[in-house]
């Protein structure tokens, strides 16, 4: 069993470096998916209302046999609950399903500028904290001029921005400025999106230079730069695999080479238009 290390965030706690996605899992897979991840040694699962999987993965931690303690569980309210209050109903609602008393880490899903309802929400989050329903607040897909604005406006910095990021779309600038205020990036999508970035020769060639996959060569560039990734599978090898990335050090040859795979920055989702 392998364990991933933990990254400290801006709040105290803790997060594992690799967790579990669970899009687009529905209950009954992301039930078994939980159980079996678990037991290779992931600690860290990733869900949100709108994937639809709460109840099921709240089944997969009761009948993984391990201690809620030891399991750190993130989820992710959408638009609907955005906007003054709104977030605490959406907590109320997931922690129902998840059959838990608190998550681990609550993210607004998307900023939704046009709506102009993330600060109010970021401030029902702040209250959410202080309730103790949840440990660690959050964003996802956020930009460096929406979480400007968040620090204007609102008291607490977020201890994490999930965006999408991969070699492919590496996205150095945001996480610059989230490493500046002392918020984790974790990547979704981390090994890309569909199979074209995993073909890549680029990286069959580093993969057999380590002994390694090409997801595997992938992540360890993710734990590399440290961040936290969530890639998504229900396939018991590739579970395996995902987690058995400590062991080998990309050296500057590798890194250079993974830097080739760069899509340009009009790559991946574009969260001023994009987000439900």
């Amino acid at each position: 069993m392998t364990l991933a290390p933990l990254i400290e965030l801006n709040d105290g706690f803790k997060i594992p470096q690799i967790g579990l996605g669970t899009w687009p899992l529905n209950d009954a897979q992301v039930a078994d998916a939980v159980v079996e991840a678990v037991s290779y040694g992931y600690r860290h699962i990733d869900t949100a209302v709108k994937y639809g999987n709460e109840k099921g993965v709240g089944e997969g931690i009761r009948a993984s046999g391990v201690d809620r303690g030891e399991l750190f569980i993130t989820t992710k309210l959408d638009g609907e609950f955005q906007g003054s209050g709104k977030a605490v109903a959406g907590l109320d609602g997931s922690l129902e399903r998840l059959g838990l008393d608190y998550v681990d880490l609550l993210l607004i899903h998307w900023p939704l500028p046009r709506r102009d309802e993330f600060v109010s929400t970021w401030n029902t989050f702040q209250e959410l904290q202080a309730s103790g329903k949840v440990r660690s607040i959050g964003v996802s897909n956020f930009k460096p001029a929406h979480l400007d604005r968040l620090f204007r406006e609102t008291e607490v910095v977020p201890a994490v921005n999930q965006i999408q990021v991969s070699p492919s779309i590496p996205r150095p600038a945001a996480r610059a400025f989230n490493e500046r205020h002392g918020i984790v990036t974790e990547s979704y999508s981390p090994l890309g999106a569909g199979s074209e970035l995993l073909n890549a020769p680029v990286l069959q060639s580093i993969g057999a230079k380590h002994g390694k996959t090409p997801g595997q060569v992938v992540l360890r560039w993710h734990v590399q730069q440290g961040l936290v990734a969530i890639p998504k599978s229900s396939n018991p090898q590739r579970m395996r695999e995902n987690l058995d990335v400590f062991d080998i050090e990309l050296d500057k040859d590798d890194l250079a080479k993974l830097q080739t795979l760069d899509a340009g920055p009009d790559a991946g989702v574009d969260s001023d238009v994009q987000g439900h």
